[in-house]
């Protein structure tokens, strides 16, 4: 079969690479892909919210199989723009429709989404610019440090974790009020802080039916030791050691079964994959977010560690018959360990040749923020490489991968050495 990826991040890099091993694909496309991603498939330049040309990219190729990457497709509905259009309505999307997406889309929805299905989360409430003297008057009820966070979709930067009143008043009037984030911020969650280690469970599903792919915990923050900037992901490890049989299993019966059921009762059909954002809180899992796709750096450790076919899977989901697929999971460790641009995240360095990715010895390479400019390999993203490996245990993925790391040289690269030291 034909297949088409959308995005251009580390998650498609990952995705392509597993997708190009299985003898069901004959050929890959990749829109619009990176610098590293031929290596897959063919690379084609197309912007992943331009519809039109995505459907013409499906017919001249006849492709039969669409998977989504990023979020922003989803949420626009790329998904209900195929099903409404008689020339490509046969062709699956793996990936919500756009009322599912909301669950990413649109905090306030899926918090009252959680709250209709008794999903454990955090206390909240959702204020707008008409309610905001209401706002700040919940907020000296609430305890602190207290959480903001941007009801719609704002690039990874949307949440706020505020430690004293006067910085959650004034940070709520400058989202409502001065638009900090944009349309984004139009409303916004004041949520309840929870205490505890985050991680990340990843669910397929075919609407009915659901498998959970291996969990993952990523790091957010620039400097090591959890410390500077949030990022969009410095790295992942997977499996994470503190989310044993027990743990997993509460995740199941107190999050994943009526997430899923809950999308049936409410009659939303969902072909995709669950990503649930996790505070394993003293043993007791409470969801953070739902994300309507799957994660980065996370994605990248996951399909390390998936044996299977994945393609078959994605057939699975397409088809409605997931239950009937096989999914088998490496019990080794993956560890990935991110190279980002000198500055990110704030304005960073970009057109830096990339040198030493041929001196890897033990890991795969994903580009993410990667461009050609003639025979070189030039920085283009604040996140430029995700260096992955697959090893027997924790400490030698740890090793390996920063290792790995360590052999590609490019002006300003930053990357952090700590990436699961605190799982050790």
């Amino acid at each position: 079969m034909n297949i088409l990826i959308l995005g251009s991040g580390g998650r498609e890099s990952a995705f392509a690479w597993k997708i190009a091993q299985s003898p069901k694909c004959d050929k890959l496309f990749i829109a619009p892909g990176n610098a590293g991603t031929h290596q897959y498939g063919t690379t084609v330049n197309i912007k992943v919210t331009d519809f039109a040309a995505i459907k013409q990219l499906v017919i001249d190729h006849a492709i039969d199989l669409v998977l989504v990457g990023p979020e922003e497709p989803l949420v626009k509905g790329v998904h209900d723009f195929f099903l409404a259009d008689d020339a490509i309505k046969h062709v699956p999307v793996i990936g919500p429709q756009a009322e599912g997406a909301q669950l990413e889309g649109s905090k306030d929805y899926s918090k009252q989404f959680m709250q209709r299905h008794n999903i454990p989360t955090a206390a909240s409430a959702t204020f707008t610019k008409d309610t905001l003297q209401d706002g700040l008057t919940y907020l000296e009820t609430a305890g602190l440090p207290i959480v903001l966070k941007a009801d719609g979709l704002a690039a990874g930067k949307g949440v706020l974790i505020c430690t004293t009143l006067n910085e959650a008043k004034y940070e709520l009037n400058e989202m409502l009020a001065e638009a900090k984030f944009g349309d984004a911020s139009s409303k916004v969650v004041i949520e309840q802080f929870l205490k505890g280690i985050e991680l990340s469970v990843f669910v397929m599903t075919d609407g009915e039916h659901y498998k959970i792919l291996p969990e993952a915990k990523d790091y957010k923050r620039i400097g090591e030791g959890d410390t500077g900037l949030n990022t969009g992901g410095m790295g992942s490890v997977s499996p994470v050691p503190f989310a044993d049989a027990d743990f997993l299993k509460k995740v199941e019966d107190r999050i994943v079964i009526p997430t899923v059921e809950g999308l049936k009762k409410e009659g939303i059909p969902y072909k995709g994959f669950i990503f649930i954002g996790l505070m394993n809180d003293g043993g007791d899992p409470y969801t953070i977010e739902y994300n309507a796709r799957m994660g980065d750096p996370e994605t990248e450790s996951v399909m390390m560690r998936i044996e299977s076919d994945f393609v078959d899977l994605l057939q699975g989901v397409a088809e409605g018959n997931l239950h009937e697929k096989e999914l088998v999971i490496s019990p080794k460790t993956a560890v990935t360990v991110v190279c980002v641009a000198g500055g990110y995240p704030g304005d960073y360095m970009k057109g830096d040749v990339i040198t030493g990715m041929d001196n890897v010895r033990g890991s795969q390479v994903f580009q993410a923020g990667t461009a050609l400019q003639g025979e070189d390999v030039i920085t283009a993203g604040g996140r430029v490489l995700m260096v992955t490996t697959l090893q027997d245990n924790m400490f030698d993925a740890l090793q390996q991968a920063t290792a790995d790391a360590s052999r590609i040289y490019y002006d300003g690269k930053v990357f952090r050495k700590d990436i699961g030291f605190d799982l050790l």
